[in-house]
């Protein structure tokens, strides 16, 4: 999926979001999805859940994995796209790319990574900071790897 910049949340200009369903029905998910992305290339990583405001990351390529419970995405900012995930399912999110939870399972789980390692920032569509995104999501390498596949990144 590509969203288009809304005023607001840029979106990534180039790369697509990747949604990947059951990945993983191991016992233990969040462990499984840790090592799984760590061996691809994606680390930094972390379990909680999930803002319920709109922001984005403009220096990192983000993977999120359902480790335990359901929840209700809302891609690309407001005039985006609602997409159900469930645990065993993975979100890829290109630098850029708006995300917000809208509803969640009382046990929900991710664990959250990142292209190479990189620190990451939390934005949320400041005016005085649109410029300074911007070159920032264009900045961020593509990532060598799929986080799920391995495979060398072709997007």
């Amino acid at each position: 999926m590509h969203f288009p910049d809304d005023g607001k949340i840029p979106n990534n200009p180039r790369l697509p979001v990747l949604i990947y369903r059951d990945v993983t029905e191991a016992a233990d998910r969040a462990s499984a999805f840790e090592t799984l992305f760590a061996r691809n290339g994606w680390t930094n990583s972390w379990r909680n859940g999930l803002f319920d405001y709109h922001h984005f990351h403009s220096n990192a390529h983000e993977v999120l994995g359902i480790a335990r419970g359901s929840v209700t995405v809302r891609l690309g900012g407001e005039r985006g796209k609602a997409v159900t995930l469930k645990a065993g399912d993975v979100l890829v999110l290109p630098a850029g790319t708006g995300h917000k939870r809208e509803r969640a399972s009382g046990n929900l789980l991710i664990v959250g990574a990142y292209a190479d390692g990189r620190a990451y920032d939390i934005r949320r569509g400041a005016t005085q900071e649109k410029e300074e995104v911007r070159s920032n999501i264009t900045s961020v390498p593509d990532p060598e790897r799929d986080p799920v596949t391995g495979a060398r990144a072709t997007f």
